[in-house]
């Protein structure tokens, strides 16, 4: 709770004094699909993300006026190496057996989305490249859901 709804809360905290100086600002924060979908985290993860996520519209709500916008981005299963331990376990690893393990994970993501391709990195990046981006100026209170019609789905897709 310290890390996934403490980080940010004091974040806000602490960014929000410097931005309604400047007149402007846009906080984004990283929540998850397991915020509003069952099975996706452990109770106290979901929990914190939801919390998170409601925390965002708060503040987006409180900051508003002073030209703060306060969005948050879930992602839903992005390929990454923390599906296997993260970049300290992928380190260690040759970039073979990396690229290995990273291509498994996409083909099992491909079967986890209406989309039928996996989530990268990128996707994130790109949300919150438009969230703070002036393309993103009206954009506030919001959870970007960045999944590939994960959240959709009420059980997974057929092949």
């Amino acid at each position: 709770m310290n890390l996934l709804l403490g980080g940010p809360l004091f974040g806000i905290k602490y960014a929000a004094p410097v931005m309604k100086a400047q007149g402007s600002g846009s906080i984004i924060n990283t929540s998850s699909i397991a915020a509003i979908r069952i099975n996706q985290g452990q109770l106290l993860y979901s929990v914190a993300k939801a919390g998170l996520t409601h925390l965002t519209k708060l503040a987006g709500t409180e900051l508003g006026p002073f030209g703060i916008r306060v969005n948050c981005i879930s992602p839903g299963a992005i390929a990454t190496p923390i599906f296997w331990g993260g970049s300290q376990v992928a380190n260690t690893l040759d970039p073979a057996a990396n690229a290995r393990k990273m291509e498994k994970l996409k083909q099992n993501l491909i079967k986890a989305t209406p989309l039928r391709r996996a989530g990268l990195d990128k996707d994130i990046a790109m949300a919150a490249l438009f969230l703070a981006s002036d393309e993103g100026s009206f954009v506030n209170c919001h959870d970007l859901v960045v999944d590939g019609g994960r959240t959709s789905l009420f059980c997974e897709p057929s092949s």
